[in-house]
């Protein structure tokens, strides 16, 4: 009976293909760079000093999550270089909620075979979300799984520390009747619901992914891999002029479920639909996936992707600031007296 001389390589695991892709992704882990990083890419764990001259009673702001079915459309278009912005997206936005400022962030990557390149394309998108939210990548893991994942499948994750000063945490405490809720346009789906948007228009009804959607020539690929938008500056900088009492990242649940998070008892919000643009991807996906209304706004963000609750005499003033930092602010309902949750008045689609 012959016997196998066996190596790391021969079971499926490429060290020197992971040498390339530190290689080849440290010269975009150095453009995240803040003054505060100690250490660099290649130690066993990222440093990071704390700020503390900016700070009397800093609270540390942690938050994770994946990027989700939305892989699947990078994976039929093999095009990697956005889908880590959604994975910086997801976590940022969400520790943002609290009032933090993003400090750092880390990522994983699990592969089935180590690809430098594909390595590459996907640190650049996760470089660039760390770019666009103020936060170093501090530093991460790319494991290599042979047999585990189909080939050219990778799973990502993120990992998202951010900082706040203890009196200025944000929680809808303050949040009263009266008060006035901003939304803010979202880039389409984001990373939210592609489980539902994958059986309806990948595998049920239409798998083109070139066809067009919507008036801007975009193809159904284009838009169902735009990337979740990183809404950290414009609010950082807002909060510095006005008093902002409650907000809300819109993923899973959509706007039903996300905005009753942050409402204090006593008090529930009232949207009025109509009053912002529904992107036509979400019209698509009610359409030929026959999804009713009530499935759509409790799966999907419909075109707002962030929510902001503020005082009816700071609204003026925070819409200037919103759109003169790009964003497209919407008024789109308000606080009442009643038990925390959110109404609907009209039809989104109708």
């Amino acid at each position: 009976m012959s016997e196998q001389s066996w190596s790391y390589a021969k079971a499926g695991v490429d060290i020197d293909a992971g040498n390339e892709a530190v290689r080849r992704i440290k010269p975009l882990v150095q453009t995240t760079m803040r003054p505060e990083v100690l250490s660099g890419i290649g130690g066993f764990a990222g440093l990071f000093a704390l700020p503390w001259e900016k700070y009397r009673r800093p609270v540390l702001v942690s938050g994770c999550d994946g990027v989700g079915t939305k892989l699947k459309v990078a994976f039929a278009l093999d095009k990697h270089d956005t889908i880590g912005i959604d994975s910086v997206a997801m976590c940022v936005n969400d520790i943002l909620v609290q009032g933090a400022e993003p400090l750092f962030f880390l990522d994983y990557l699990a592969v089935g075979r180590l690809v430098p390149e594909q390595v590459k394309q996907v640190v650049e998108g996760v470089a660039e979300g760390c770019r666009q939210a103020g936060c170093a990548l501090l530093g991460g893991e790319t494991a290599e799984m042979p047999g585990f994942y189909p080939p050219g499948e990778y799973d990502l994750a993120g990992f998202a520390v951010g900082i706040v000063e203890q009196d200025a945490i944000i929680d809808g405490s303050a949040v009263a009747p009266g008060d006035v809720l901003i939304g803010l346009g979202s880039n389409g789906l984001h990373s939210n619901g592609f489980s539902l948007v994958r059986r309806i228009v990948l595998d049920d009804v239409h798998p083109n992914l070139s066809r067009p959607v919507g008036t801007q020539n975009n193809t159904l690929g284009e838009e169902l891999l735009k990337p979740t938008r990183i809404y950290v500056r414009p609010i950082l900088n807002l909060m510095k002029h006005i008093s902002v009492k409650g907000m809300a990242h819109i993923t899973g649940g959509g706007l039903v479920e996300n905005v009753a998070r942050v409402l204090p008892a006593g008090t529930k919000a009232v949207l009025q639909a109509r009053s912002w643009p529904v992107p036509p991807i979400f019209e698509l996906v009610r359409q030929e996936g026959r999804v009713a209304e009530a499935e759509m706004l409790r799966t999907f963000n419909l075109g707002i992707g962030y929510v902001l609750i503020v005082a009816a005499e700071d609204v003026a003033k925070a819409k200037e600031l919103l759109t003169a930092a790009g964003e497209q602010a919407y008024i789109i309902g308000q606080v009442k007296a009643g038990q925390p949750a959110v109404e609907i008045e009209g039809s989104i689609f109708s």
